[in-house]
């Protein structure tokens, strides 16, 4: 199971608040949960911006300051309910990208997404988090791509919806290259 994003900029109050983001935390916590009773792995992503990059607006991109290293902002929600043996991945580390997909990310010991996958023999990923229309759209798009089958859990994502339907597109985006929708 991939957990995307579910930390304090990105929910109701933060930096980058989407609306309503924090509905799909006790939707996440119960599927941490069955994911984590089973014995599958859970890997949480976080966007762990450095302080200068082309990802803010102030320096050419299209967000406000959010998610930067070590910030309160970055932080995981409080009520997210990870597994100890959660995987942490951060992405967005490189002030030159945009880094949206988890296979931008790497682990605490620097090991990227995909090697990980690869050494756990997954070839199916279970995603959830904000921003529908961003990160977790990117992570299935690329996850497709790249040959694994994904499963989008649409009770536990959010968008930011910049323009109206933007999180719709993006659902019916990853349908369209093949990701199943589970209601």
């Amino acid at each position: 199971m991939v957990v995307v994003d579910i930390q304090n900029d990105f929910c109701p109050g933060g930096a980058l608040g989407v609306s309503d983001g924090g509905a799909v935390i006790p939707v996440l916590n119960k599927h941490i949960d069955a994911f984590h009773r089973r014995g599958d792995a859970v890997f949480a992503t976080r966007d762990w911006h450095p302080k200068v990059t082309r990802h803010f607006k102030k320096h050419g991109g299209i967000w406000p300051v959010h998610c930067v290293q070590g910030t309160e902002g970055a932080a995981f929600h409080p009520d997210l309910k990870l597994p100890k043996e959660a995987v942490i991945l951060s992405k967005g580390t490189d002030p030159g990208t945009e880094g949206y997909s988890v296979f931008s990310a790497r682990d605490d010991k620097g090991v990227a997404f995909e090697t990980l996958l690869a050494t756990m023999g997954i070839k199916q990923l279970f995603i959830g988090g904000l921003a529908t229309d961003y990160c977790v759209k990117e992570t299935g798009l690329e996850a497709l791509a790249k040959g694994y089958r994904v499963t989008v859990l649409v009770d536990a994502v959010r968008g930011v919806d910049l323009q109206p339907g933007d999180s719709d597109k993006a659902l019916a985006e990853l349908a369209s290259h093949g990701a199943h929708l589970q209601k």
